[in-house]
């Protein structure tokens, strides 16, 4: 009896060394997706989280200053490696990330929050415990998360074991957010191990019957168009079909353009580039080139206000091929369960052929302003092309400065980070960090303004501490320019305007170090971009631009204050 009991002994040691903890479980899932930092803000209610966190070999915790900003860093992080992660504790830190957690669903863009909670016996016996609503529900943010994820699962040692891998999926193959909650004292509770066949993966299959019909029906189309165009939207970027969009570029030899969403989506240094369609707002050229086209390849069309300006985007229906990631929609008939790959494969093999390429000129390629002239935006944004390399990230803050980096060539090999359809002001900052911490060796470089700057500055602690190399251009407008520009109402806006701070001095704020400048004309813009581009690497390099006139701002967006003023014109004359 006692050599029965000495073996089970055994047997249940073995097993009990082999256990893995959820916590454990949890971080080696996210290690496997290529996740090696997780973003967040320390809270009592996620310490075993932390704890856990901080014995995973490869893996580190990346402190925010807040929530919103880590989730902005950790949205950053997603688009470059495909997958980030935030952990937050409950209630007061999950409901300040929730911002940046709409913005990831918005954007489309595959981002686990996991959220410490109170001890499990504490929220079965409906507890009152600090950071709840003081009525017993612990439910009720996991529900408020459940409009703004794909996903969300309350953990246990039970179910973790299918759960985890199911929100992983998820996030990725939706392109979505996801919500894990999970109780600080079953953080280091061994996982329960499930058995029987693993869920299948949400894969996307071709339905060929239809994708033939689409074939047929897209190659009718082509066959009378004459001349045809590509546009390249945000799910390209997403969904990587970046290779197969200019493939059939290539195949066709028609022109390509982007949107604003879709900005970076297409290479900007590829012949076939004209540029970004923004309607009535943007390049004339680009706009008759794609609405003048027999047939427009639309692909992962976004049909918002920001992406059509003001819906002043005409794409006639009738000569449209608008491919989704998962179906094809060809005039007014629409093919459900078709890949995008396929189909634009199926493109590609149409026998269409483009006559000669239209000779565009992009509105930055050429230099502009005498040194000792002013800054403007006719002036630095060339400047900007010009210092950009291949393989930086371009990082873009909403606002006046969006609209003339819309149309800034990027180089081959750059990636572009842009929260152009949630649009919250001072996404950038933060979203220059987590991509530093995404990619150290790839050159960040950040262009924001001094509004949003304001909103989110505390993220310069972060990138002093963590280094990489980091190029910060701020505008100094003294203020919401943006918003000046897009309320037409009104003469006089006290609200959008904001305090003076001396940028400049941010870093020695913070307790570090950066090379800085501060520049009014061209010539000292000039010298400071070269000193930058020289010290990129040793220290953080913020450079401030103050222009003569505050409402200075690219051709776009006073093209958009027109339509406005005219568009409340009439709504005053009845």
């Amino acid at each position: 009896m006692s050599a029965k009991t000495d073996k089970d002994r055994s047997s249940a040691g073995r097993a009990e060394e082999a256990a893995v903890s959820l916590g454990r479980f949890l971080f080696d899932s996210l290690k496997r997706e290529g996740v090696n930092e997780i973003f967040g803000v320390p809270g009592d209610y996620n310490f075993t989280l932390l704890d856990e966190l901080e014995r995973c070999e490869g893996m580190r915790f990346i402190g925010g200053r807040n929530e919103l900003n880590a989730g902005y860093a950790a949205d950053s992080y997603a688009r470059l490696r495909g997958l980030g992660a935030m952990i937050t504790t409950f209630g007061v830190g999950e409901m300040s990330a929730a911002n940046a957690v709409a913005g990831a669903y918005s954007e489309s863009v595959p981002l686990m929050h996991i959220v410490g909670t109170p001890k499990s016996a504490a929220q079965r016996e409906r507890r009152l415990m600090h950071h709840s609503l003081l009525d017993g529900d612990y439910e009720v943010f996991r529900r408020a998360y459940g409009e703004i994820t794909a996903y969300t699962a309350v953990l246990t040692p039970e179910n973790a074991a299918a759960e985890i891998p199911k929100a992983i999926r998820t996030a990725k193959e939706k392109k979505k957010p996801v919500y894990l909650a999970v109780a600080i004292d079953l953080v280091d509770r061994p996982v329960v191990q499930a058995h029987g066949e693993p869920e299948p993966k949400l894969q996307r299959r071709t339905d060929h019957d239809v994708l033939e019909a689409a074939s047929a029906h897209a190659k009718r189309l082509l066959g009378a168009a004459g001349r045809a165009v590509i546009l390249s939207d945000l799910p390209v970027q997403r969904f990587g079909l970046g290779e197969p969009v200019q493939r059939l570029a290539e195949a066709l030899n028609v022109p390509a353009a982007s949107t604003m969403l879709g900005k970076g989506s297409f290479d900007e240094g590829h012949p076939s580039y004209i540029g970004v369609y923004g309607g009535a707002f943007g390049s004339e050229d680009v706009r008759r080139t794609v609405e003048d086209a027999g047939c427009l390849i639309a692909v992962g069309l976004v049909r918002s206000d920001g992406n059509l300006a003001n819906f002043t985007a005409k794409l006639d229906t009738a000569r449209l091929i608008e491919i989704q990631p998962d179906s094809v929609r060809i005039g007014e008939a629409l093919y459900p369960g078709i890949r995008a790959e396929e189909m634009l494969r199926a493109l590609e093999e149409s026998g269409f052929r483009g006559g000669e390429l239209p000779r565009v000129r992009h509105p930055y390629d050429e230099p502009a302003g005498d040194p000792e002239d002013a800054v403007t935006a006719k002036t630095y944004l060339p400047r900007f092309q010009r210092m950009l390399k291949e393989g930086d990230v371009v990082v873009v803050e909403t606002g006046t400065l969006a609209y003339g980096m819309s149309e800034v060539r990027l180089p081959k090999g750059a990636a572009y980070i842009h929260q152009g359809a949630w649009q919250s002001i001072g996404y950038a900052l933060p979203a220059a960090f987590g991509a530093a911490v995404a990619d150290p060796q790839r050159r960040i470089v950040l262009f924001t303004g001094d509004g949003a700057l304001q909103l989110t500055v505390q993220e310069i602690s972060s990138m002093l501490a963590c280094g990489g190399r980091l190029i910060l251009f701020v505008l100094n407008n003294r203020g919401y320019t943006i918003e000046k520009y897009l309320n037409v109402r009104t003469e006089r806006q006290p609200y959008n305007d904001i305090p003076e701070w001396s940028y400049t001095r941010l870093a020695e704020a913070f307790g570090g170090e950066a090379y800085t400048a501060r520049v009014r004309t061209n010539g000292e813009l000039d010298a400071a971009m070269a000193e930058a581009e020289a010290q990129c690497g040793r220290r953080l390099c913020l450079i401030e631009l103050v222009p003569e006139d505050p409402m200075d701002a690219p051709p776009y967006l006073k093209r958009k204050r027109s339509y406005l003023e005219a568009q409340e014109a009439q709504r005053a004359k009845g």
